[in-house]
């Protein structure tokens, strides 16, 4: 029987993830309460810093990630410790955790950043990867050198990031929608980038400074053999920086998307062979429709709702991710929001006492501002880590604390197909219904500029290329100034548009 947890007075600050959601949380906990110990609990053995933090614009923020052993982040903070273990089990009623290394821990402040977990098409078929964190983004390039062919499913960030990554290797995509990164771009957009995508012409990529640390030697393999199932914290931007994804072959890039459809099935070599099924070979031409039977045998075969069979060497599942909130569940009555994360308020705390949640664990259940919505990305997992301790510092010393301006309006940078990408505001018009207009500008293979109008009033925005509009706009978004006066000098290139609104 366990034993009952000491009385809760002697409880301290508590956060459970080694993400950066968690560590940002951890390192702001530590600043606020410098002669406080503040224990950070992670099933990984790296940490993952934010470096090179750059405020772009009022909202808009660039940092680089950084794995580093926990031992750095104790060096930088003395007051905080860091125990690599799993949670095995929270008592909420009793403020206390119990990890799997056997310890308990009483806190009288919990922040939980678990992070997410893929969902996987498939469990447990060895050849479906799930790319997350650093030790499956390893192994997944590890598999790719002894590839001819892969299979990815999925139309997300990663999704996206791989296919223009991979060379040497047939690369099958298979997406449910009409056209590619349906998360963060319109037909239009997507039309843009694929046409870079399909172009054989290799080029210098986008140059960048990020270190990075991997775990390696004992503790790893212990690891891998005692904890094959913990869930390492997700990967930072640029994440397949400083891989090779080369294949066998000897060619840049060969890529084929099969569009609005899913997997049906998933067979291996001898269910296909015993079955007499016949798989497509891999279509050289996009006008040529007729399709030609494959006789190579591959050590694993998808079938598609199209009908369509394919074979290859491994598929990658990059099929979004689900909360990690299992280990908080037994005995707690959390309120969880329909994308099945752990439901906060507007200051980060969660339904049960004491327990905040922050990044991809949670759900974001407060009124949002009209042009801010939660995506599970990296910036805003850095975001809620840090507005998370503001919040718990507060109600630790009785204080009221506004809303963070992050939240004001949703903002990301990133990079696909080596273009810079700048998302801001309602840029797909979600949630405003038929009552919008769009306002385009686009010059093939340098920049894509979208404007979401409503009422006269900027709300939205995707920028790709080299633009060196997003401070302006971000400004013009959060001002609501009615703009309709301006009609289409609003995006014509030989209009400083930052002249009119200085």
């Amino acid at each position: 029987m366990e034993a009952a947890c000491p009385p809760v007075r002697t409880g301290k600050f508590v956060v459970v993830g080694g993400g950066i959601a968690g560590v940002t949380c951890a390192e702001q906990l530590a600043i606020n309460f410098p002669s406080e110990d503040i224990l950070l609990v992670t099933a990984s053995p790296v940490i993952k810093a934010v470096t090179n933090f750059k405020q772009v614009s009022k909202i808009l923020e660039e940092f680089d990630v950084e794995e580093q052993p926990s031992t750095m982040l104790e060096n930088r903070f003395p007051n905080i410790k860091v125990l690599e273990s799993g949670v095995k089990q929270l008592k909420s009623e009793e403020h206390c955790i119990f990890t799997e290394d056997g310890s308990q821990h009483v806190y009288k402040k919990l922040c939980l950043c678990a992070g997410a977990k893929p969902k996987l098409i498939c469990e447990g078929n060895p050849y479906v990867l799930g790319i997350r964190d650093t030790d499956s983004a390893q192994e997944f390039q590890k598999q790719l050198t002894k590839a001819k062919r892969i299979m990815i499913i999925g139309n997300g960030g990663i999704a996206l990031e791989l296919v223009y990554e991979i060379e040497g290797c047939e690369v099958i995509w298979a997406i449910k929608d009409k056209a590619i990164g349906n998360t963060f771009f319109d037909v239009g957009a997507a039309e843009f980038l694929t046409s870079k995508l399909i172009s054989e012409k290799p080029e210098t990529k986008i140059a960048h400074k990020r270190t990075r640390y991997t775990t390696e030697g004992k503790k790893k393999e212990a690891r891998t053999k005692v904890n094959a199932d913990n869930v390492g914290s997700a990967l930072g931007p640029d994440w397949h920086e400083g891989l090779s994804l080369k294949g066998t072959k000897e060619f840049s890039r060969k890529i084929h998307i099969e569009t609005m459809c899913e997997v049906k099935k998933i067979y291996l070599q001898e269910e296909f062979r015993i079955l007499k099924k016949k798989s497509c070979t891999f279509p050289r031409d996009h006008h040529n429709e007729s399709i030609k039977s494959d006789k190579e045998m591959w050590p694993v075969y998808v079938e598609l709702t199209n009908e369509k069979i394919y074979g290859c060497d491994f598929i990658v599942s990059a099929t979004g991710v689900t909360p990690n909130i299992e280990p908080f569940l037994s005995g707690n009555n959390f309120e969880l929001g329909e994308d099945g994360g752990l439901k906060v308020n507007d200051h980060m705390h969660t339904s049960l006492p004491d327990i905040y949640a922050a990044g991809d664990i949670c759900t974001a259940s407060w009124q949002p501002s009209p042009v801010w919505q939660q995506m599970r990305l990296w910036t805003q997992a850095r975001q809620m880590g840090w507005y998370a301790a503001k919040c718990m510092a507060a109600a630790s010393l009785g204080d009221s604390i506004d809303m963070d301006f992050s939240f004001e309006l949703f903002a990301h940078v990133t990079k696909f197909f080596n273009y810079k990408v700048v998302l801001l505001g309602k840029y797909n018009a979600q949630g405003l219904g038929s009552d919008h207009e769009l306002m385009l500008r686009c010059t093939k293979g340098q920049e894509y500029v979208k404007v979401v109008m409503q009422n006269g009033r900027m709300m939205g925005a995707v920028l790709i290329g080299e633009t060196d509009l997003e401070e302006t706009f971000e400004n013009l978004i959060l001002n609501q100034m009615d703009l309709s006066s301006y009609g289409e000098d609003l995006l014509d290139p030989n209009i400083d548009i930052e002249d009119y609104f200085d």
